[in-house]
This record gives structure tokens, C-alpha cells and sequence, in this order.
């Protein structure tokens, strides 16, 4: 996939972007609102076997660029009648500054262009910054699983679930 406005590139992530993924997916600032405050304790190697490993299962990662630099990842896999995804802007000086915004309104556009019908997603219940975004673009709530997992601290979340069909989406370039 390639996606490109204004200054953002949406692309496939490739083997040079091992060492990246590793590193945001190692930083507690930036994993905290998944529930893990100290990060997730990968490796070059574990991630490099990740990213294969999702390919083999469709699903598909992907680098988020502003200005050619990486700033976050995104990733889609089918799931039952859908396509589920992710989105994490992974430069914390890069978020509330509505790229996240602009971003998944490219990605839903060209989800929908390729034909899927419906997308979901889900974010931790406390995380309202992500549901005000995911809202405004037409998501509707579904479902909310309470302690539905537990995090390494033993700290229980509860999870929210989100669905977006194409007669809903509100477009929200900037």
C-alpha cells in the first residue's frame, strides 16, 4: 500500500523498519495507552519474525511517514466480515496536532476503494483521545468488554469496540 497527501506517506513497512518498531514498541511513553507503560520488551529479531510471521496471516503493517520522516504505524487484517485495524503515532511530538486525523481518513478512503465494507477497531476504554477521533469520523460503538485483559503490572482493562461502514464515514481531511 502507498498513500500519499500533502506531507504524509502511508507504506508498507519493509525489513529497514525493524529497528524503529522496535524501538517504539519498547518505549512505555509510547505503548502506555495500550496498557503497556513500560513497552513490550521486544527485539530486532522477535520483531523481524513478527512482521513475517503477519504477512503469512495477511495481516499488514504499516509506516506512517510526516515530512519523510517515520512517525507511527499502522496495520489491517481481514477479521470475520471485515477488516480490522490500528493506528499508533508513535513520535509523541507529533501527536494532537491532527495527524492522526488526517491519516485514518486516507487509510478508511483507501480500505473502502479496495472494497471492504466494513471496518473495525478497538482501543482501551480509558483511552478517550483515540474514541473522540474514532468518532468523529463516523465509528460507532458496539461493544465494550469490561476486564477484558490484564496488563504485565496486573492492572485490568476494559475494551472498547468501534465498526465503520462506508455510508457512515465522515471524511475529515484538514
Amino acid at each position: 500500500m502507498k498513500i500519499i497527501y500533502q506531507d504524509i506517506l502511508i507504506r508498507d513497512a519493509k525489513e529497514k523498519d525493524v529497528s524503529i518498531l522496535t524501538q517504539w514498541w519498547n518505549d512505555g511513553k509510547v505503548m502506555a495507552h495500550a496498557g503497556f507503560p513500560n513497552g513490550i520488551n521486544t527485539t530486532i529479531q522477535k520483531v523481524k519474525e513478527q512482521l513475517q510471521e503477519e504477512l503469512k496471516n495477511y495481516k499488514q503493517r504499516l509506516i506512517i511517514e510526516y515530512k519523510h520522516q517515520p512517525i507511527g504505524e499502522m496495520c489491517f487484517f481481514p477479521f470475520d466480515d471485515a477488516i480490522e485495524i490500528g493506528i499508533k503515532i508513535c513520535e509523541i511530538n507529533m501527536q494532537n496536532h491532527g495527524l492522526g486525523q488526517n491519516i485514518l481518513t486516507l487509510f478508511i478512503q483507501e480500505l473502502f476503494h479496495m472494497g471492504y465494507s466494513k471496518i473495525i477497531l478497538s482501543t482501551d476504554l480509558n483511552n478517550l483521545r483515540a474514541q473522540h477521533v474514532y468518532e468523529k469520523l463516523g465509528f460507532k460503538k458496539y461493544d465494550i468488554q469490561y476486564n477484558s485483559w490484564q496488563d504485565p503490572q496486573g492492572d485490568m482493562h476494559s475494551t472498547i469496540f468501534y465498526e465503520l461502514f462506508p455510508q457512515n464515514f465522515i471524511q475529515q481531511l484538514k
